[in-house]
């Protein structure tokens, strides 16, 4: 619905580092037409504050708490169509972009980015239109156009979504059953996921899976 002159668009933020939060709050707030209207670090209190508030736009972390963002997003698009959602993350585009846009957000900027990018993304994405990188811009194009997948690809773009994120995790050190707990599924579905990682990433053994998703976690992050 279009803003009145003195009605400012409403931001809800979603993220697990307070510093973050913070700066985005800061960031936010010298910006005459936009307010903040709530934050969480976790996704249960994101998902029932949203839906509570109705914000104009989501900000959204994808890496919660030992928790996902990939599912709220499909929760919030499910319950909130009109909610705009973009994903600020530390992770690497080329492997988090498509899906985070697939899964209904719209827009995927890195956290490194500087505060005017932020802000154009945030304004681009009221505007109605999707926020990526030019280089992904680029490889959507190349996958969705050309009707074929990019050459190049990483390894771990062939795991699922949900594989993805079991990998996240272990990377985060949770154990199997934390990780259960997590996602909301039994002990033996987290372990038939880590056999599939296992083998799409030619991991011979537990060990070596839970060394390199430690490595991975590590690297991307930037904390």
């Amino acid at each position: 619905m279009p803003k009145g002159k003195a009605e400012k668009t409403l931001i809800y933020l979603v993220d697990d580092h307070p510093l973050m939060r913070e700066s985005l709050a800061s960031l936010i707030a010298q910006e005459p037409d936009l307010a903040i209207c709530g934050e969480s670090d976790n996704a249960l209190r994101a998902e029932r504050e949203i839906i509570a508030k109705k914000p104009d736009l989501a900000i959204v972390d994808i890496s919660l708490n030992g928790s996902s963002g990939f599912d709220l997003i499909k929760v919030l698009k499910a319950e909130l169509p009109r909610l705009k959602i973009i994903i600020l993350s530390m992770h690497d585009e080329k492997l988090y972009a498509e899906r985070c846009i697939r899964a209904g957000a719209h827009g995927y900027v890195m956290k490194r980015e500087s505060t005017r990018q932020i802000l154009n993304a945030i304004h681009e994405v009221l505007a109605g239109r999707t926020v990526v990188s030019d280089q992904i811009a680029s490889v959507f194009a190349e996958k969705f156009l050309a009707g074929r997948k990019p050459e190049g690809g990483a390894l771990l773009s062939e795991l699922s979504d949900r594989e993805l994120e079991v990998f996240n995790l272990l990377g985060q050190g949770l154990a199997s059953r934390k990780i259960a707990e997590s996602l909301q599924v039994n002990v033996k579905t987290v372990q038939a996921y880590c056999h599939r990682i296992k083998q799409k990433l030619h991991f011979s053994t537990a060990t070596e899976l839970l060394r390199e998703a430690t490595r991975w976690h590590h690297d991307s992050s930037d904390f």
